[in-house]
């Protein structure tokens, strides 16, 4: 059976990542954590300390059966006889126990808040990366990512402080009894046992590790395809797309069975070459012995003792392969995490930002120049002003730069020049978390938290009264909806808010920005996802939302913005028309394009309406007749 090359461990890497680790090992902020992690080192160290006396126990315990009663030259006479010595052998392995297992408990919250403190620290750097991330990132991905590394946060942090350093003082500790008591044979033969087992654990371990990764990133590919497809429900049912979906998952997991299998056929050769390698040496120190005891140099204890010793040293011996291997491992299942932290935040707030001040609300796009990627200018130096209480709206054609806009007037990505003013002050200067509590948003798509219907509306000003939770809820006519529900507001609307209907979701929206209670709104194509009868029926709402305050409107359908005090045509990154309504109609241009288009399609729709509604009236009446 051929074996792929073990790749290079990093050493540079691994330790970098145990010196990110260092400060959840040992938190500056906790002493009482600290305190505990002394504690627990204090009582590993003693375990150890026991763990190399039991065996002397047994030895004299033997000795004493045989008749040459070895302990008399160490232990009171009263404590050598044979049965005191045997329970004192099982009373010093059951207080060893007893102060590992305390160990354990005391450690077990320090691993726990270190998981914890990075969880938290990894979940608030990916609220803070830019928008782009995240648009170009899998949401399973990223959720698995985080889940594997805060399962080896704690594998790492509890072996890297309470295993490794006690580990090795019992090695030294076990060599040191060798080499007083029996000579420097043995010692090389541990010795030579220790670092041949150690060698190959580590060369198999470093083996196993690139397995891992490869079944690892198949458990991701294969988590982020279900996830996709199951956010994606409907639309697979649309297609009837079902068996694709499942043979590709299928062969995720395909590729996820064969590194698995790799996983545990790799196990069972490490643990038979340990085997192998620890009984050689074990065998060799025992024929040594059991020729001194032929030749009367040494005592059946001794042979005892040896065996013993032996015999211990494998758990620890064993323990430092796994601590390597889990280790490893962990490094492995974490290195994403720390990739996620090592990303930086592509919008930062300036070292002198100040709080924004909003008087009036008036907004100012001066020069704006933006690309997403280079060779792609979205827009070209737009120039425009909404003054404050006043509305202007943005039309134009699918993919001229219009919800770009808003995007940038919540900062969620930085210009490439120019600049956009809030009351005259640089939105680049002032503070993220002031600037967009000062703007309110209803988007095309609102996407809602799979939680109840109170908790969605609150989200927008979460200390908010249960009086002004149902008066958002009333200007946003969706009050009487509410009530009528057998389970009103504490009903849960699903995932994504699926158990809502286009127009129930867009009410949610309307009544959180409105609890909210911006200075500026952006309606960002709020009715486009809508058919024109409920169009029609939030229309009041948006107009609530949007009374007396400073509001920027990014239309699809161009009768919702009729009453805008100005309406700006983009079209290639470009303001090409600017001015009323009825101007831009007298002028004939791209807006009278576009409003003749769209006043079409909208008497066709009702005309269609109107048929079915007369053929259902028709069937209704023939039915009456028959």
């Amino acid at each position: 059976m051929s074996h792929p090359q073990p790749r290079t461990v990093d050493s540079g890497r691994t330790f970098a990542t145990l010196r990110n680790l260092w400060p959840y090992m040992w938190p500056q902020e906790r002493p009482d954590l600290r305190a505990r992690v002394l504690w627990a080192s204090f009582y590993l160290v003693l375990a150890k300390l026991l763990t190399v006396a039991i065996p002397y126990f047994y030895k004299w315990a033997t000795d004493s059966l045989t008749g040459a009663n070895s302990a008399t030259k160490v232990l009171p006479l009263v404590l050598t006889g044979a049965v005191t010595l045997v329970v004192a052998y099982n009373v010093v392995r059951i207080v060893s126990v007893a102060l590992n297992q305390l160990r354990d408990a005391l450690f077990a919250s320090v691993g726990q808040y270190a998981v914890r403190r990075l969880a938290f620290r990894t979940f608030v750097h990916l609220h803070r990366l830019s928008l782009r991330f995240h648009l170009e990132r899998r949401t399973g991905g990223l959720s698995r990512i985080i889940e594997r590394g805060t399962k080896g946060i704690e594998t790492i942090v509890r072996f890297t402080i309470l295993n490794t350093l006690p580990t090795i003082l019992e090695f030294v500790l076990t060599a040191a009894i060798f080499g007083f008591a029996y000579g420097l044979s043995y010692v090389i033969v541990v010795a030579a046992t220790v670092f041949l087992y150690s060698w190959f654990t580590i060369w198999a371990s470093d083996w196993r590790i690139r397995i891992r990764k490869e079944m690892n990133d198949s458990d991701t590919e294969a988590n982020t395809k279900a996830i996709d497809s199951l956010l994606n429900f409907e639309t697979v049912k649309y297609f009837g797309n079902e068996s694709m979906e499942a043979d590709r998952f299928d062969q995720s997991m395909a590729r996820y069975e064969k590194a698995a299998t790799q996983t545990w056929v790799s196990l069972g050769w490490l643990n038979f070459g340990q085997g192998v390698i620890f009984s050689v040496g074990m065998g060799a120190a025992m024929v040594m012995s059991a020729l001194e005891v032929r030749a009367g140099t040494q005592t059946l204890g001794d042979f005892v003792l040896i065996n013993s010793l032996l015999m211990q040293l494998s758990i620890p011996l064993n323990f430092i392969g796994f601590i390597y291997r889990e280790i490893r491992q962990g490094l492995t299942d974490i290195e994403e995490m720390f990739t996620l932290l090592d990303v930086p935040e592509e919008v930062e707030d300036r070292p002198d930002a100040a709080p924004l001040a909003v008087t009036a609300g008036a907004i100012r796009f001066e020069n704006v120049r933006f690309r997403y990627e280079a060779g792609r200018e979205i827009l070209k130096g737009i120039s425009f002003e909404v003054p404050p209480g006043k509305s202007v709206a943005i039309v134009g054609p699918s993919g001229a730069g219009k919800s770009t806009l808003s995007r940038l007037l919540f900062r969620f990505y930085d210009l490439e020049s120019g600049r956009i003013t809030i009351d005259g002050q640089d939105i680049a200067r002032v503070t993220q978390s002031s600037l967009r509590a000062a703007i309110g948003i209803v988007p095309q798509d609102t996407v809602l938290f799979n939680d109840t219907l109170e908790y969605n509306i609150r989200y927008g000003r979460m200390e908010a009264s249960e009086a002004e939770l149902r008066q958002a809820a009333e200007r946003a006519q969706i009050g009487r909806f509410i009530e009528l529900l057998p389970e009103g507001f504490a009903t849960r609307v699903g995932e994504r808010g699926l158990k809502l209907s286009g127009g129930e979701k867009q009410r949610v929206a309307i009544a959180r920005t409105l609890l909210k209670g911006p200075s500026i709104l952006v309606l960002d194509e709020a009715t486009s996802a809508l058919d024109t009868h409920t169009e029609q029926e939030i229309q009041s709402a948006l107009d609530e939302a949007a009374r007396e305050r400073t509001t920027l409107t990014i239309a699809h359908r161009l009768s919702t913005i009729v009453a805008a005090d100005e309406i700006l045509v983009l079209k290639a990154g470009e303001i090409v028309e600017r001015g009323s309504h009825a101007g831009l109609l007298e002028a004939g241009g791209l807006y009278a394009e576009m409003w003749r288009m769209q006043r079409e399609a909208t008497e066709a729709e009702e005309a269609l309406r109107r048929a079915r509604a007369a053929d259902e009236f028709g069937i209704v009446d023939r039915q009456r007749i028959a």
